[in-house]
Parts: C-alpha cells; structure tokens; sequence
C-alpha cells in the first residue's frame, strides 16, 4: 500500500455469498469488522461497480473494489538533539538513568516539536534497547514534560524486560518532592482514587469512577503560610498521577494552572510550571540484582520558589 492509498479489486468469493460486507470485507482483507463498516460507510466499497453499505449482502462473482486508505506514516522519528541541562546520573552496560530538565519529553510524540530525553541521549552517543515502538525505544517510564527528574531507560534488551516488569508490579521506589497549595490534613496519608482520561477536557486526566486503580502516599517535610512541601511515594503510576490526587483532595501542585493553581501564587513565586521533582529512583538492577538508587536535588526555579516561601 502506498501513501496516497491503494484499491483492491477481486471476484467475491463462493465461500463469502451472502455474507453481510463489514464481515466478509473483514475476513477477505484482513482488517477489522468495524474498519470494514467504516469503508462501507464512506462509499470506499463497490460492488458490481455501486456502492454498498455495510449490512448489504455480498454475491459471488460480483466484482468488488474497496479503496484502502493510506498506510498510516511510521511515528515521529528520532531526532538526535543535545538536551542542555541533562545530567547522566548512572551509566552501566544496562541502563541509563538521566536527571530531565523541564520543557523536555520522554520520547517523540505527535505535535511535539522540542527536545526529548531518547534524542538528546542519542546525540550524545548513547545505544539504547531496541525493545519497544520505535519513538519509545527503551523507555520503561516517562516523566511529564513540565516535571523534571530522574527518569531510567533501558540499554539492553534484559534491562527493558526486567524495568518493564519491575514498574508494572511496582516494585520500584518513586519518590517525588512536591509543593502544594495549603496544608493537607492529616500531613500525612494515602490517596486511593482511580484515574482516567477527564470526561471532557482532552489534555487533562481526573479521579473517575471506573478508572485505573492510582495509589499515592504522602507526607509533609515542610509547612509554610500558603503552601507545604510534600514528599510523595508513588505505589501506581498513572499519566499526570500527582497532579491529578493533589488537585482532587484540594491542594493542588503550585505552578500548576492546569489543575486549578492559584495564579497569583504562582506569579509571585515566579514558577511557570508545577512544583514537582522526581527526586528519587531506587529499583533491583536487572544485570546484578543488586539494589540501586540514585537522588536528584530540585533545580534552580523550584530552588528559588522555596527560598521564597520561607523568605
């Protein structure tokens, strides 16, 4: 199939008389009933030289033409970029472990058009797993782009199996520092509510009944007159999870307008992202078995809105 999309012509088949045309283009094509239904829908299938809908019956021997639509282009490719600012934190045979800076992206994905961590590792020379898509190659985990931190990605092909696994039974520690709005009451506990997309608003994730099950243990370090620094256990680890349980029990990530942050906090605090860090990563290595963790300070913006809140 080319870009511009193909047509397949061909007899009906004795063995498809009769057959309603979404299954029997199904059956015959290989692609998905609902597809089918949608090629239908859209005038894309004739028969006998007319077009049919989908509930229509095809007849053997009449000729059938379905027009294809284009292959769908590979996903955005790897682009090698230096990410200034990215510190390597560990670096073995197996894996990677990278301190991200903010405005930078896990990986390539479609609309994004700055740096990402698997770029900017392959501009400094890094070889990576080749396990996973191919925008995605040994990534095990991702950080938001307005979060920084510490983020793992695999070099070898055991080590993508092994992390994979490793977070998906949640076997590894993530620990966040985070700046929230108020003073959760008590300081410290544990927020058990499912996650999913927001019913409404594409971009934004929210506490929904019948969600995915996110787990988040938190405790105060730190209590100041507007806002409290809090270190936060992550047990799952759903898209936007933290943003999503702070802003949910009311103490929402300062600097996050997203999830309802006070704007004028955030102003005078000069943040224009969330006050978020991954700042530890601790998990079995996959070559040694050994216990390996690596910490990461908050950088200079989230440094300056603390000396700030205690100023």
């Amino acid at each position: 199939m080319t870009d511009s999309g193909s047509t397949r012509s061909l007899p009906v088949p004795d063995g498809l008389d009769a057959e309603r045309v979404d299954a029997g283009l199904a059956r015959l094509l290989g692609i998905s009933r609902t597809k089918a239904a949608e090629l239908a829908a859209t005038g894309q299938v004739l028969l006998g030289g007319s077009p049919v809908g989908k509930s229509d019956r095809l007849i053997a021997g009449s000729w059938l033409e379905v027009t294809l639509p284009p292959e769908p282009k590979a996903f955005t490719e790897v682009v090698a970029e230096p990410v200034p600012g990215m510190r390597i934190v560990y670096d073995d045979d197996d894996l990677v472990v990278v301190d991200k800076p903010v405005g930078v992206a896990a990986h390539p994905s479609p609309g994004w058009t700055g740096t990402t961590v698997i770029g900017g590792l392959a501009a400094a020379g890094f070889r990576i797993s080749t396990s996973g898509a191919a925008e995605r190659q040994g990534i095990v985990h991702r950080l938001d782009v307005g979060t920084s931190g510490l983020m793992v990605v695999a070099k070898s092909e055991r080590a993508y199996t092994a992390l994979k696994r490793a977070f998906k039974e949640r076997a590894v520690e993530k620990i966040y520092l985070a700046v929230v709005q108020g003073h959760p009451d008590p300081s410290a506990g544990t927020i058990d509510a499912p996650i999913d997309r927001h019913p409404t608003s594409d971009y934004r994730w929210a506490v929904v009944a019948g969600g995915k099950p996110s787990i988040t243990h938190y405790k105060t370090l730190e209590a100041f007159p507007h806002a409290s620094l809090l270190e936060i256990h992550l047990e799952s680890g759903r898209t936007h999870q933290i943003r999503v349980h702070m802003s949910a029990v009311r103490h929402p990530c300062v600097g996050d307008l997203t999830y309802g942050a006070d704007p004028t906090l955030s102003a005078r605090l000069g943040l224009e992202r969330q006050w978020l860090h991954a700042a530890r990563l601790g998990f079995e290595h996959p070559g040694t078995g050994a216990w390996l963790e690596v910490v990461s300070e908050p950088p200079a913006d989230l440094q300056r809105a603390l000396e700030i809140l205690r100023g």
